[in-house]
């Protein structure tokens, strides 16, 4: 079924064009990923496949009674509370949930961060039913591991799905066909990030190669002309001048000059960097993030901060730069440390003020870091939110700092430049620590992280991302094997259900003191495999549904269908009771 059908589109923002006759159909169960460098169009391409924004040229047409779900790249949020802006059911609670937003669906949707609002915008769209998802940058703002959830949901959607993501990770496991915006074309390669990237390579060497070509013929014939018969008495002057201008024009444009230059010179750090001595922190009338930290930084220091959302990694960050004091401890800063602390709302800018004038009229700096003439001249205001980002990184890295605390520094930025900035990073000779839920960029910038675990706890793990991961995975095994032997009997048959006077592991966990140590890891997973079954059981539901509506069915297929269908409520109620108390349980 076609779902959006895109017929030579166009669209431009002020001064400046994005794209133009632009094509592209999307069918059911296609999973396509929207690249391209910033600036380029891709969110603006989304919100013209939505129908939010109209093209200036072309058309869109969208599939007869086709829903769609849009998650915009600023998403606006309906008045009331979390939960009432998500839906009512145990699914609006469970993706809340998931996402890190369980203990504010009481909170007023006016009250909320950036970061908390495109979670909700994100858990509204998941929820709604819909045969073509549009999701813009959907894993800004989510942890690792709610992450790898949000991949687990999408891989099991079976209508379409198109997505704007700088992560890698989604993008190879997720998509099976990639447009590449670049230079105000599309181009579609058919297969997933890998196509994309080998596709994208050959495009740049054939377009290298066709261009030597043409040089060398257009040189060929001007030669020939200019030599011409011995008998003409008049030369075709007309094609002379074609061919010269051939020979002496110009290949199209790059789509950025050169490359990334993120150097700015890095002053000289002494051996004393920063260092936290038996630090706590606590917000008033609020648990403690961490308590009795010991961490010294060195000068070479490539340290990663990872935890879920709420554990106080950007607290950390805070009290890092002296934005904040710890409750109790000390942290010392060493006499050489200039920092440079690149936070997620990033350098205030004025909205109404040109680029280069944030730089000081630097247009030299600006080209440097990727903005060409037009985008100079062009106020903050119209810029991309990926453009937006670089902007502020230059500015924090135009003060020569020593240390670089960077709090998510992926969100929104290109591929390109993610690529320039791991490039940086691996030889800058400065301290850094980042928070980021980017698991390549993680895996390629930190040689050691600090794992906070929510409960106050915070330990470094030597070996970096994969090390992490790894040891996560072995406890996650063995607390699953720990609950499979003290469950026995009472886990659910492999249908999902309970089975016949069996005892659920939720069940079992009000009973067993074993059962009741297991570990917020070995619940998640619980709690996702029950809500893998109300899924599986509600569409089972909407199935039988249908069928009993049947006019034509007969009395004994009618019967058969009844019986099933009470069978499948009666699973589905206890599917709910179970997450119910493995939620309490978590919460606990």
């Amino acid at each position: 079924m076609i779902l959006v059908d895109l017929d030579r589109v166009t669209m431009s923002r002020p001064g400046r064009p994005l794209f133009a006759d632009l094509s592209l159909t999307v069918r059911t169960g296609d999973r396509i990923g929207v690249v391209g460098l910033n600036g380029t169009g891709k969110s603006t391409l989304l919100r013209v496949m939505t129908g939010t924004t109209e093209p200036e040229s072309g058309s869109v047409r969208r599939g007869r009674g086709a829903r769609i779900a849009f998650l915009d790249q600023r998403p606006e949020l309906p008045a009331g509370s979390v939960l009432q802006a998500v839906g009512p059911g145990w699914e609006a609670a469970a993706v809340l949930d998931r996402l890190g937003m369980g203990a504010l669906v009481d909170q007023d949707t006016s009250t909320l961060s950036g970061g908390q609002a495109k979670r909700v915008a994100l858990a509204r769209v998941l929820v709604a039913e819909c045969d073509l998802l549009v999701l813009d940058e959907p894993t800004n703002h989510l942890d690792i591991d709610a992450i790898a959830w949000l991949e687990d949901r999408l891989a099991r959607f079976r209508g379409g799905l198109v997505l704007v993501t700088h992560d890698r990770h989604v993008l190879d496991r997720l998509t099976t066909r990639v447009m590449e915006i670049d230079r105000g074309k599309g181009y579609v390669y058919e297969g997933g990030y890998d196509a994309y990237l080998e596709g994208r390579a050959d495009r740049q060497d054939r377009a290298a190669a066709a261009e030597t070509t043409r040089r060398n013929l257009a040189r060929k014939e001007l030669a020939w002309l200019r030599r011409g018969a011995p008998a003409r008495t008049r030369k075709p002057k007309a094609r002379i001048e074609a061919a010269t201008a051939i020979v002496e024009g110009r290949a199209e444009a790059e789509a950025r000059a050169g490359s990334l230059d993120l150097h700015f010179g890095t002053p000289r750090l002494g051996d004393k960097v920063v260092e936290l001595q038996s630090v706590s922190f606590a917000y008033p009338a609020g648990r403690p993030l961490f308590e009795r930290l010991d961490l010294g930084l060195d000068r070479r220091e490539r340290l990663g901060i990872v935890g879920p959302n709420g554990s106080g990694k950007s607290t950390l960050l805070d009290l890092l730069a002296g934005r904040r004091q710890p409750t109790a401890g000390s942290i010392e800063h060493g006499t050489t440390v200039q920092l440079g602390y690149y936070d997620q709302l990033g350098v205030e800018l004025n909205e109404a003020q040109p680029v280069y004038e944030a730089l000081k009229g630097d247009t030299d700096l600006l080209e440097r870091f990727w903005f060409d003439a037009d985008a100079q001249r062009a106020p903050i205001g119209t810029l991309s939110g990926g453009e937006r980002r670089r902007l502020q990184l230059l500015l924090v890295l135009a003060a020569r700092p020593n240390v670089l605390l960077l709090d998510e520094p992926t969100n929104d930025l290109d591929l390109d430049t993610l690529r320039a900035l791991e490039d940086f990073l691996e030889e800058w000779p400065g301290a850094l620590v980042v928070v980021s839920h980017d698991r390549a960029f993680l895996e390629r910038a930190v040689v050691d992280v600090l794992a906070l675990d929510g409960s106050g706890r915070a330990a470094v793990v030597p070996g970096g991302y994969a090390a992490w991961e790894a040891e996560r995975r072995a406890r996650r095994q063995s607390g699953a094997a720990a609950t499979a032997g003290s469950a026995g009997r009472a886990a659910p048959s492999s249908d999902g259900s309970s089975g016949s006077g069996a005892v659920t592991p939720a069940r079992a966990g009000r009973t067993g003191d074993a059962a009741k140590k297991r570990s917020p890891s070995t619940l998640r997973r619980l709690i996702d495999l029950a809500e893998r079954e109300m899924i599986d059981l509600e569409a089972r539901r909407d199935e039988l549904g249908a069928a009993l509506a049947d006019p034509t069915a007969d009395r004994d297929q009618l019967t058969k269908i009844s019986t099933d269908l009470a069978s499948v409520v009666e699973r589905l109620t206890a599917a709910e009771e179970r997450w119910l108390n493995l939620a309490e349980e978590l919460g606990a």
